[in-house]
């Protein structure tokens, strides 16, 4: 049995214009099979020696590393396979010596290589991981893909199986398609390694599930994780949005934009035919004037436009038509979002920051839309361009104008993602900069008042312009791998190019098999499809970049609501306001309890007053009251209804709350007393500013009732900020009413002067105030004290003070801060007096 077939040697390197089988098959399985063998038999000696097994628990759970394996399964059989081709349909039944050493090893290094990437994923060495696959598998899938590349030396070879001459050709052009294939999909994925444990996974190994998994460190991949990841999940929350289900006239819309897109698709094939039909008119023998071509082909450019589909008017009409779709989503989209952002709990809000959650919701909303445009109106029509192009130049042409076609498009789109994946870390952190960018601008904007009682402008100034200098570092690193991502798609638009144009020239020229007009078709075509193929990596980086922004939309869209209504619940029925807190208990942090077992009834009509000391649990009890959340244990009743189970709406419909600091709109004094009902007519609006003895000072108001109160009501003084919110409340007209330290803030004069209004606000009406100041809640029919989450006394003002307690100490107490502060400003007084007599 000869090794090589006849006259062939295999020290021939070169035969008959290209590279010998005999040596190239001997030689890249050799160089392949050798290099694994020696190091890769090592490697497992070394896993089986040192190596760790993890739990199954603990490893990333991957499609791609399914499709990895079934990719290395999948070149041996193809080796199989064309043994059996060459061997009985190329050979005439003669095995020559290379091929069965090309079967053999092809057999050993698979299986090996496969062993390998098993013992990667499920075992670990005394180290941190690698976050990625060793180099012996790594040069090994490089070696496979560079020896399946170098078949490409043998285009010009007369006798290679290129040509697509006959039967076994074709099954030999076939072997090595699915070959190349794989061995581009095990590169690719190689680089990837998604079956191999990041830092995540190895920082959380022994956790009881993969849901009970928390990460101990930062994963260093975490801002790495592909966008596309959860794409259904994404697509699921965003479905409602998207198709127009409540306007049909809108859907009809929808409809015929995809067939102007459809017939786009038309026109891009014709536009090019027609070119050649027009060049080989004038090319022939006896040239023919063919204006009806021209025309046709004129009329196609103008509903065409220029390569990308702009300008055309199909592509005019399908954006105007889309406008109404697009503000459809977007109105849609932020409505359900805004609503979702009032539905959040008091908690959530309190944390929260406005300026962050204001750009996540803009940038948010726009991507929705851009992320529409992109796939159906650039991704998918150049996707389904490639489709039609390659086979169109597989049966006009031949084989190789689809092949170049293909290969073209296939390594550009994986150059594409492969780069745009690597990059969408870098788009993640310039995003995390420019939202804290923007929320150090906001919070110190609206905190300007601290900054100026502390001179702190310069810090503050100096913070901002570190954020910036942050962001632009980000930015300046995204700008480069996008520079890098440009240059790679360029190089491989270009080599595709030379190459399809190479050999149509070869054979109009040569080979006489095509004609100009052929070499015009394919140039205007190949240029006509590369031109949106160029902005297709623009498309998927923009497409990235949505999804990037729509991240932080989905984790506010995630958020859940802390107080629901429970189903059927119905209204409250308010008939004398009686209030009842039955063993009420509640913590804000499990390990931190505020209030311990709280009961006490507020009778409808009463007034209760809550003192105690600070972090007594005052305020939490309004909360619960007002239903910010809910109690962890015992229930809170009014007139027998548990709170728990009525609507949230009419609860609130039902109480009136005078907080201690009271936040105005940036509008007008008419507006902020007329929210509390928004229907309310002029007269009763006025007669609730009387009522709050803030009417005078209105009129005093150059704009009277029109006038602009300012951001959160810093134009007013904070007597007039609270004569508001009484007037506010007194509109409302609720059956409760909250006063939580209503006074507290304010000189002893204004506060005076507000009682008055506060005891308008509160007559027949179920009353519970918080209080700081105990002289303004002696009236009261029950006082509650509060200490450390607990009732320590209860009564009237006068029972109190007796039993020399808590609140006996507390009234005592503010007796003697009074009498302090009244020599200090009788001290004051007799100085000035002084004074002015030495003059």
């Amino acid at each position: 049995m000869l090794y090589c077939p006849p006259n062939i040697t295999l020290s021939q390197v070169w035969v008959d214009g290209g590279t010998s089988q005999c040596f190239m098959d001997t030689v890249s399985n050799s160089i392949t099979a050798g290099w694994l063998l020696l190091f890769g038999t090592s490697q497992l000696w070394i896993y089986r020696k040192w190596g760790t097994q993890v739990s199954q628990a603990s490893l990333p759970k991957s499609q791609l590393y399914g499709l990895q394996l079934l990719f290395l399964v999948l070149l041996p059989v193809l080796c199989v396979v064309r043994f059996a081709v060459q061997a009985t349909l190329i050979n005439d039944n003669v095995v020559y010596g290379y091929m069965i050493l090309s079967m053999v090893l092809s057999i050993v290094q698979f299986p090996l290589s496969i062993a390998l990437l098993v013992v990667e994923r499920h075992y670990l060495l005394p180290s941190v991981p690698s976050r990625g696959h060793g180099l012996v598998l790594l040069l090994f899938w490089s070696l496979l893909f560079i020896f399946e590349n170098l078949s490409f030396v043998n285009l010009r070879k007369d006798d290679w199986w290129f040509h697509l001459t006959t039967l076994t050709d074709k099954i030999e052009m076939a072997l090595f398609v699915l070959r190349y294939v794989s061995c581009l999909g095990i590169f690719v994925l190689g680089l990837r390694a998604p079956g191999i444990m990041t830092y995540r996974d190895y920082y959380n190994i022994g956790s009881a599930s993969s849901e009970a998994r928390i990460p101990i460190v930062e994963d260093p991949d975490s801002s790495n994780v592909s966008t596309w990841r959860n794409f259904w999940k994404k697509v699921k929350i965003l479905a409602p949005f998207l198709w127009p289900h409540k306007e049909i006239l809108l859907q009809f819309r929808v409809l015929f934009c995809f067939l102007l897109l459809a017939g786009g698709r038309v026109i891009n094939l014709y536009v090019p035919i027609f070119s050649k039909l027009i060049v080989d008119s004038m090319t022939e023998k006896s040239p023919i004037f063919h204006y009806d071509y021209v025309m046709i082909y004129v009329l196609f450019k103008f509903l065409q436009g220029s390569g990308t589909g702009a300008m055309g008017l199909l592509n005019n009409l399908r954006s105007f038509l889309w406008i109404r779709i697009q503000q459809y989503t977007t109105r849609e989209v932020e409505v359900s979002l805004f609503e979702h952002l009032h539905a959040l709990s008091l908690r959530w809000h309190l944390s929260r920051k406005t300026g962050e959650v204001l750009r996540v919701m803009d940038r948010g909303t726009d991507s929705i839309n851009n992320l529409l445009n992109y796939i159906l109106f650039s991704i998918f029509p150049t996707i389904t361009d490639i489709v039609i192009a390659v086979v169109f130049f597989v049966s006009s042409f031949n084989g190789w104008f689809g092949l170049i076609v293909f290969t073209t498009m296939v390594l550009y789109i994986a150059a594409t993602i492969m780069v745009t994946e690597w990059r969408t870390k870098f788009q993640r952190r310039m995003n995390l900069a420019n939202n804290a960018q923007n929320a150090r601008s906001v919070d110190s904007l609206l905190n300007f008042e601290t900054v100026k009682y502390y001179g702190a402008e310069a810090y503050e100034v100096e913070a901002y312009k570190e954020a910036i200098l942050v962001y632009q570092k980000e930015e300046w690193k995204n700008s480069l791998t996008l520079n890098i991502l440009n240059t790679a798609q360029n190089l491989i638009i270009s080599a595709g190019l030379l190459a399809g144009s190479l050999l149509c020239v070869h054979m109009v020229v040569d080979l006489h098999a095509l004609t100009v007009g052929d070499y015009v078709l394919f140039s205007s075509y190949i240029i006509q499809l590369y031109v949106p193929l160029n902005w297709f990596g623009t498309y998927y980086r923009a497409i990235q970049k949505n999804f990037v922004d729509m991240e932080n939309m989905f984790d506010l869209l995630k958020e859940t609501q802390e107080v629901v209504d429970i189903p059927g619940a119905g209204p409250l029925a308010v008939r004398q306001g009686k209030i009842e807190f039955c063993n009420v208990s509640f913590s804000y942090l499990p390990e931190r309890t505020v209030l311990k077992n709280i009961s006490f009834t507020v009778p409808g009509g009463k007034t209760v007053a809550i003192v105690g000391p600070s972090g007594s649990g005052k305020t939490t009890i309004m909360r619960l009251l007002f239903r910010f959340y809910d109690v962890d244990n015992g229930a809170i009743l009014i007139d027998g209804q548990n709170i728990k189970t009525v609507q949230q709406n009419s609860l609130r419909q039902n109480i009136g709350v005078v907080p201690q600091d009271t936040v105005l709109f940036n509008n007008s004094i008419r507006y902020n007393i007329q929210y509390a009902r928004l229907n309310a007519a002029e007269a009763d609006v006025i007669a609730a500013a009387k009522s709050a003895e803030i009417h005078d000072r209105i009129l005093t108001f150059p704009e009277k009732y029109d006038t602009q109160v300012g951001e959160r009501g810093l134009k007013l003084s904070g007597g007039e900020k609270q004569r508001v919110a009484i007037a506010r409340t007194i509109l409302k007209s609720p059956a409760i009413v909250l006063l939580d330290e209503a006074t507290s803030a304010l000189d002893t004069q204004t506060e005076r002067n507000i009682q008055a209004a506060l005891h308008k606000v509160c007559a027949d009406r179920t009353t519970v105030i918080v209080a700081h100041r105990l002289s303004t809640i002696i009236h009261a029919d029950e006082i509650i004290v509060l200490k450390e989450g607990e009732i320590v006394e209860r009564g009237r003002h006068e029972e109190l003070i007796t039993q020399e307690s808590v609140y006996a100490d507390m009234w005592q107490q503010q007796l003697k801060n009074d009498n302090e502060a009244l020599k200090e400003s009788n001290s004051e007084e007799n100085s000035t007096s002084s004074g002015k007599g030495t003059r």
